[in-house]
């Protein structure tokens, strides 16, 4: 499946009904200054896919990738800081949420959260709402290069017992390393039936 991220097409990107791809998909969810794209970029290994920007908010749609004809990706819009109209923000909610409720082919949501922060209110009121879609989850901690060895293990620990996480959650990440792409893309595969 990884390597179907070298036969990247951008499908669109969708303010409402999204075209049916017929492909296991995964949707990527975050605050706006989580690093999403980045981490988009990460593992699809290369720096178009996604666009990165030093303004939270750039995602107002929902960006759909298609890696090969095995999978695909939903960038959907970041929540938290971004700076747009309210009127644009206001249409982010039932928007995200008639996609994690009726899209039939998701197969996961990836829900990035900042390492360095301890569990935020829209973090958790997200994987709640997750959790009551029977959405399958996979929480990942974006920027963890920024946290020395001593800080990784508490930092993550707090992320774990404050979001109610599995043991093997959040998986440590960084956009810069690479470190955790492997341990992703492994759950993404066993979540698309492909691991």
């Amino acid at each position: 499946m990884r390597r179907a991220a070298s036969q990247l097409t951008f499908l669109g990107s969708f303010p409402a009904e999204l075209p049916d791809t017929g492909l296991p998909e995964v949707a990527f969810a975050g605050r706006s200054n989580v690093g999403k794209s980045s981490a988009l970029n990460t593992l699809l290994r290369t720096g178009k896919a996604a666009r990165v920007s030093s303004r939270p908010g750039r995602t107002q749609t929902i960006n759909l990738f298609q890696l090969g004809d095995v999978l695909a990706f939903a960038d959907l819009p970041g929540y938290g800081f971004a700076k747009v109209p309210d009127h644009v923000a206001a249409a982010w909610k039932p928007m995200i949420e008639a996609y994690l409720g009726e899209r039939p082919t998701l197969r996961l949501v990836v829900q990035l959260v900042d390492a360095r922060l301890p569990p935020q209110e829209m973090d958790a009121g997200l994987l709640d709402g997750l959790r009551a879609f029977d959405v399958p989850v996979l929480v990942v901690a974006t920027k963890i290069d920024k946290l020395s060895k001593h800080q990784r293990k508490p930092a993550l620990a707090v992320l774990r017992d404050g979001l109610d996480l599995p043991d093997d959650q959040p998986i440590p990440f960084s956009a810069r390393s690479g470190e955790g792409y492997d341990a992703v893309w492994d759950r993404i595969e066993r979540a698309c039936g492909k691991g």
